[in-house]
């Protein structure tokens, strides 16, 4: 059950339709989070932008973020190519040196995981200038939002909001690697992640190293064009602030090679897509829980939610949580290679 309701501000009038059912949620604690759709707000395209990426500043020892002194922060790799998962540190009392060798630590890791999180409790504004710290925030153009907070974007899956359970009905499976928005002119780099609600199985998320990937794959140079943003990426990109080769494509998004007739580009496109897919030693599964929050690097990794519970059984929960997705540098390829749009 769904309902539309229209409010006005400042003598604009916004229509915003509810993704949920209001009877299902009455005593819920983060119902200020539920899905909903602002059907009227419009945007310009996105402008191109001088981006900083913050790991470029940062010290590589880590020291504020790790101090020797402090031994109740642990640290400890997920596999030995991608995660690392830390206990001991509160994101949202970290300084801004700490936040920047946190940023070089995801580009290097992929992926960094932090347990028994305040985050989720801290409120809409902290939250936001958390993110926004390491760029300015993405707005997902059709995506569902929380209310009059469109930067936040909405996880959502109950017996009132089957989309996931829907899209299933004609694939064997919902598995789904993707980047996120990477047909954007300058696509995003660090996304920060936490469920508000979290069943007590299921609901896991898998990224795989889009840098080891690049590794085993050894292919450079070529383009990449994505719809709905018409954008040309490398194949490959180099990280700015660790040097590294990445892949850059994913089912999702990517379209077709460019310089590749159709045939030669949907053939070598389904090679890499089920490398990365299959490629079970570089990826790692993060179970999720009370407290938990991710933030991943959307420049060297690829991402799936793993749907693989029943939300009609009360006995499995909800998975409800928001995306924050900050936007990053133009990618730069092999060679100097850049994008084009």
């Amino acid at each position: 059950m769904s309902t539309t309701t229209t409010t006005q501000t400042s003598g604009s009038t916004t229509t915003v339709k509810l993704a949920f059912d209001t009877t299902l949620h009455n005593q819920y604690k983060y119902g200020a989070y539920l899905p909903v759709y602002d059907e009227t707000t419009a945007f310009p395209p996105l402008q191109p932008f001088e981006f900083d990426d913050r790991g470029l500043v940062a010290n590589k020892a880590k020291s504020n973020l790790f101090p020797e002194n402090n031994s109740d922060i642990h640290a400890s790799k997920i596999t030995p190519v991608i995660g690392t998962e830390i206990c001991g540190l509160q994101l949202s009392q970290l300084n801004d040196l700490q936040k920047d060798e946190l940023a070089l630590l995801i580009a290097e890791r992929g992926v960094v995981v932090f347990r028994d999180q305040d985050f989720k409790d801290i409120g809409i504004q902290k939250q936001k200038e958390f993110g926004r710290y390491f760029g300015p925030l993405h707005i997902h153009p059709t995506g569902a939002h929380i209310k009059d907070h469109l930067e936040f974007h909405n996880i959502y899956l109950g017996p009132d909001n089957e989309y996931r359970n829907e899209s299933k009905l004609d694939k064997l499976s919902t598995i789904g690697y993707h980047s996120d928005v990477s047909y954007e002119h300058q696509p995003p780099g660090i996304t920060i992640l936490t469920l508000l609600s979290v069943p007590p199985s299921g609901g896991d998320t898998i990224w795989a190293s889009q840098t080891a990937a690049q590794k085993k794959a050894r292919r450079d140079g070529r383009h990449v064009r994505r719809q709905p943003v018409k954008s040309e990426h490398p194949i490959v990109r180099i990280h700015p602030a660790t040097g590294q080769k990445a892949l850059f494509i994913q089912p999702g998004f990517t379209k077709r090679i460019i310089g590749l007739k159709q045939e030669e580009s949907d053939g070598l496109l389904k090679i890499l897509f089920k490398h990365i897919a299959q490629g079970q030693d570089f990826q790692a599964r993060v179970r999720w829980e009370e407290g938990t929050v991710a933030l991943w690097d959307n420049r060297v990794t690829a991402h799936t939610a793993v749907n693989d519970y029943n939300v009609h059984n009360p006995q499995e929960g909800l998975r409800h949580g928001f995306r924050i997705t900050t936007l990053a540098d133009k990618p730069i390829g092999v060679n100097g290679l850049e994008s084009v749009w």
